[in-house]
């Protein structure tokens, strides 16, 4: 018995150590983003299976870039099927240097049957500025293919949209946000009065005095100390792995479609009782045929209609859960009633509109 006592007070105190988070993991420093980039470009090498006749676009661009390369065409006598129209995607991160490498996306605009196999030519990247931040050229991947006839087609994946590792080369650095500040604003993942005012009290306990102040629920302001002047790098780092526990309100997430039920610790429920039981009739019809005995000198065939009803209500106990009651309170009453995830959705429902849960009831 002590042993199990044991046991369980070792369990509790290791769930409550697990709560603690780390800064990083629930928040970002302002500015220090990542940034998404945009380009238009053309994917050659294809066999036959880019866009047809009727999409003029991928003509107008080979032609442009035919021109570019010093030949003279004309967009109207030429017929290409092995190429296509993409857009190109990419993300870059902050403080990436000239020369690093990012992964890039391609996708189809066109009726291309498939990219699989081609070749991105040389695609100028842009951000939100419209200035060039990256160039992107590779052989496209998309772990996919598309082949078929006049009367059936065979499809893996999707072949119309690849990607091209390590395929773009950063051609423009992002400007340093964290360079000569004196002050610097921690942005909170997701916004709560409790858990900003518990990383104001971890890092002004850190440091011993003052520095970080909050204005809102949804950032802190810290003043980087004499001690970190032009270091501020050595500043970030001595933050980001103070560990707070996050505070979260008490919400039960619903999902119709699937019958998954997710339910936070806070979630907490007042007295109410609960009784969950179904109710099944069938209903069968079995007509039996009556008619005279052979040799017989009258009489005639008669349908006898015949019902067997059968009524099924299967019997549930009334559980009542007290108030105050926990998340494992609410399962293990639950689980005692024999009940299904699809039947948990309308008991959390109807013990929602009783006004008994003290949670935000949300359905997807």
């Amino acid at each position: 018995m002590r042993k199990t006592v044991i046991f369980i007070i070792l369990i509790l105190l290791l769930t409550s150590n697990a709560h603690a988070v780390r800064i990083k993991d629930i928040a970002s420093f302002d500015g220090v983003r990542d940034n998404q980039l945009l380009g238009y470009g053309l994917v050659v090498g294809l066999r036959g299976s880019g866009d047809s006749s009727q999409v003029l676009i991928q003509i107008q661009s080979a032609v442009n870039v035919l021109e570019r390369m010093g030949l003279s065409t004309n967009a109207s006598s030429i017929q290409l099927k092995n190429i296509a129209a993409v857009m190109v995607t990419a993300i870059l991160p902050p403080f990436t240097k000239q020369g690093n490498k990012l992964d890039v996306l391609v996708s189809s605009m066109g009726d291309a049957t498939s990219i699989a196999g081609g070749t991105l030519i040389m695609t100028p990247l842009k951000g939100g500025d419209n200035q060039v931040y990256a160039v992107a050229q590779g052989s496209v991947l998309t772990n996919s293919f598309a082949f078929g006839g006049q009367a059936a087609s065979v499809q893996k994946n999707h072949p119309t949209a690849g990607t091209i590792p390590n395929g773009a080369l950063v051609e423009r650095e992002l400007p340093n946000v964290l360079a000569g500040k004196t002050t610097l604003r921690l942005n909170l993942d997701k916004e709560d009065f409790t858990t900003a005012a518990r990383i104001e009290a971890v890092i002004n306990g850190k440091f011993g005095s003052q520095i970080a102040t909050t204005t809102d629920p949804g950032s802190v302001i810290l003043k980087i100390p004499e001690s970190y002047a032009n270091r501020t790098v050595d500043f970030v780092a001595s933050l980001e792995t103070l560990e707070v526990r996050p505070d979260n309100s008490a919400k039960v997430v619903l999902n119709e479609r699937t019958g998954t039920i997710v339910m936070g610790e806070n979630v907490r429920i007042s007295t109410v009782a609960v009784s969950h039981g179904n109710l099944s009739i069938v209903v069968k019809e079995t007509p039996q045929v009556s008619q005279p005995t052979p040799l017989s000198s009258g009489g005639q065939t008669v349908t006898v209609p015949r019902t067997d009803l059968k009524v099924t209500e299967e019997s549930r106990r009334l559980m009542v859960m007290p108030e105050g009651a926990s998340i494992g309170d609410v399962v293990r009453a639950l689980n005692f009633l024999g009940v299904t995830p699809r039947d948990l959705i309308g008991i959390f429902q109807a013990i929602k509109a009783s006004g008994s849960l003290q949670a935000d009831l949300s359905i997807i």
